[in-house]
């Protein structure tokens, strides 16, 4: 089913407001925070990066941790973060970093506007330009522009998926048509529609009819995959709320198990402590984002 079960705004408030949900998130946000301080300042990392001139048009770069005898360029690792368009940071999520460079990846994470000064078809566009700055720029900073992958979590795993419907070629011509060669979404939304009628965010995310069927990926003809390339996968956590977990079927059931062979909810998880998980060498979601980088 494409819409919600039900467009009622004290069921949709219940269903979509995470925060109030996960009651403990406050304490996790500072547990990012001062963890993700910790790894800025350790370093080595290039940090606020103008990948555009527009507002928060910048990135930060963790590059892989070189091992003896390795020389390749490195798999990179796009994480995108969260916070319903509106909120939080890519500073708030350094620590997703580590556990990627060492095992050999370069991790870049991207900063965007927020509604309501920009909208959400803006926010994509801002992704785009992002991750074609990451595929002109990165192998100067040791990564591989030929083994790019997009992973993104809440707000940030509906643009991961967006990317892969992103025509290359018309962004530019040097830019090659695979360039996303997967995507992870985490907890990702597919379906504008009831974010649309949801009463806590729509005031600020501003969201038309014409932005639901310009930007949800479930309303859109899925992306070609061309001998394993452009597949995507998506998570939920299992203690998160029925409509996320309705959007993360609902994209497979749109694109089919061909574009989107891993679709699974992920025990004892809610819509934050699964980014944690993400992090945590030997769960399974950390070992799904390897897989995807090859590491």
């Amino acid at each position: 089913m494409l819409t919600a079960p039900s467009l009622d705004p004290d069921w949709l408030n219940r269903e979509y407001n995470n925060r109030a949900l996960v009651p403990e998130h406050a304490d996790m946000f500072a547990r990012w925070a001062k963890a993700s301080a910790e790894v800025r300042q350790q370093g080595p990392a290039l940090v606020d990066v103008r990948y555009g001139h527009g507002l928060n048009e910048e990135l930060d770069i963790f590059p892989a941790q070189v091992r003896r005898g390795q020389e390749a360029l490195a798999p990179v690792l796009f994480f995108i973060h969260g916070g319903y368009w509106r909120s939080l940071d890519k500073a708030d999520h350094s620590f997703v970093a580590p556990a990627f460079t060492q095992q050999g990846a370069c991790v870049v994470m991207p900063n965007y506007a927020l509604c309501p000064a920009v909208t959400i078809p803006d926010i994509v566009m801002q992704m785009v330009q992002a991750l074609a700055w990451t595929c002109r720029h990165i192998a100067k900073h040791g990564g591989d522009p030929k083994r790019i992958s997009v992973v993104g979590h809440s707000a940030g795993g509906h643009l991961a998926t967006m990317l892969l419907l992103c025509r290359w070629a018309e962004v530019g011509a040097d830019l090659p048509a695979d360039l996303v060669k997967n995507a992870l979404s985490v907890s990702g939304l597919y379906d504008l529609e009831p974010v649309m009628h949801t009463p806590f965010v729509q005031p600020s995310l501003n969201i038309t009819p014409e932005q639901v069927a310009k930007a949800s990926p479930a309303r859109l003809p899925a992306p070609p995959v061309r001998a394993g390339r452009g597949t995507l996968a998506v998570v939920a956590g299992a203690n998160e709320s029925s409509e996320f977990r309705r959007h993360n079927r609902l994209i497979r059931d749109a694109w089919g198990p061909s574009v989107v062979p891993v679709c699974e909810e992920l025990p004892g998880l809610n819509h934050f402590n699964i980014v944690e998980a993400m992090a945590q060498p030997g769960h399974r979601l950390h070992r799904l984002v390897r897989d995807l980088l090859g590491v």
